[in-house]
């Protein structure tokens, strides 16, 4: 459930208090980039050819990403999403799931999952499992070869497929499937989609497409809406929404009255801001107060700076506070004035 917080005009917030916004949504749930770099395509989020990747002494190695995830669980965040680019290609990242779920909040240690394209999950899911990962979601939007080929630039439709096997296997739970509706795109395999995930003991989250992509080149005509799922999905099952949605950005449904369930992110035509609970760490570390924003906080600076021990510490939480203090209402993408991020999803994390 969402949290809301204000704290008492006598004494700011310090080291070791929730990170609470002015608009009192306390953030608890922290989206690690690993990397820009992605073994896919995707038309929506990056062009094919000419893309400019971060250069590699900026990335944050393991020790970076825990020490600031170390000020945030501090800080009460629970939950860290990894997430790229495509983080499956870290060579370090059993060892940054390792470090991560050492951590502890209230006692209990914070959750670790990952979002991932699936490619090459099936020979590694044994050994991040074993370092603590405790779930993982797979982008898949098509069961087509020839359309995921187009999609996507590559033909590795049956490396996803394995790694959706892989986690379905693995006990590694609850698993997730997102897919970018589009229309004229995918929109005719929407049952299709959901039966895979069924087969597989999977949820299926169908996602609104988003002005994200590297090369500004988002329609929203091209968009298919919350609405025009939910009346796809209800030609075939009945859909009774699941309670309990607090801050998650899905609105969940039965299928037919369960087990299972479909989801729908909605963050154009059904914003979900009012209960947003995320901040967002880009893999050369800056931080980031919401997925649209266009302003960024270094933290890099101050790993890399001379500060150290509480020192180090105490600027690492002050700089993820003023993120937190500057976050705004909602994400704007309806207003006139709006402008897509300088940086796609790639390079954001999502």
């Amino acid at each position: 459930m969402s949290t809301m917080l204000q704290w008492p005009a006598s004494r700011p917030a310090r080291p070791g208090d929730p990170l609470v916004d002015s608009f009192g949504r306390v953030h608890s749930d922290l989206r690690v980039s690993l990397t820009d770099r992605c073994s896919l395509r995707c038309t929506y989020c990056m062009p094919e050819q000419g893309n400019l990747w971060l250069e590699r002494s900026t990335l944050l190695d393991a020790a970076e990403i825990e020490a600031i995830a170390r000020v945030a669980a501090l800080d009460g965040v629970d939950t860290f999403r990894l997430t790229g680019g495509e983080p499956l290609l870290r060579r370090d990242l059993a060892e940054i799931v390792r470090r991560l779920t050492a951590l502890t909040v209230g006692g209990r240690p914070v959750e670790v999952s990952m979002t991932t394209n699936g490619i090459g999950l099936a020979g590694r899911i044994d050994e991040l499992a074993a370092a603590g990962l405790s779930r993982v979601n797979i982008s898949l939007d098509t069961v087509r070869a020839d359309r995921f080929a187009e999609l996507t630039k590559r033909d590795r439709l049956a490396d996803v497929l394995d790694g959706i096997r892989a986690a379905a296997a693995s006990g590694l739970r609850p698993l997730k499937l997102n897919t970018v509706a589009m229309r004229g795109v995918n929109d005719d395999e929407l049952h299709d989609l959901v039966d895979l995930a069924v087969e597989h003991g999977a949820e299926l989250r169908f996602i609104e497409q988003m002005p994200l992509d590297a090369g500004h080149t988002w329609d929203r005509s091209t968009m298919l809406t919350r609405d025009e799922i939910l009346e796809t999905l209800s030609a075939r099952w009945r859909l009774t929404e699941v309670d309990g949605r607090g801050d998650s950005p899905a609105e969940r449904f039965h299928l037919d009255g369960g087990p299972h369930t479909v989801g729908v992110i909605a963050a154009v035509t059904a914003p979900f801001c009012g209960a947003c609970n995320r901040l967002r760490l880009t893999a050369d570390g800056q931080v980031r107060n919401c997925l649209f924003a266009r302003d960024e906080l270094d933290l890099r600076r101050v790993l890399r700076s001379e500060l150290s021990g509480t020192e180090r510490d105490a600027a690492l939480d002050s700089v993820l506070r003023a993120s937190v203090l500057g976050k705004q209402a909602g994400h704007g993408i309806d207003d006139p004035e709006f402008l897509q991020p300088g940086r796609g999803m790639n390079a954001i994390g999502g």
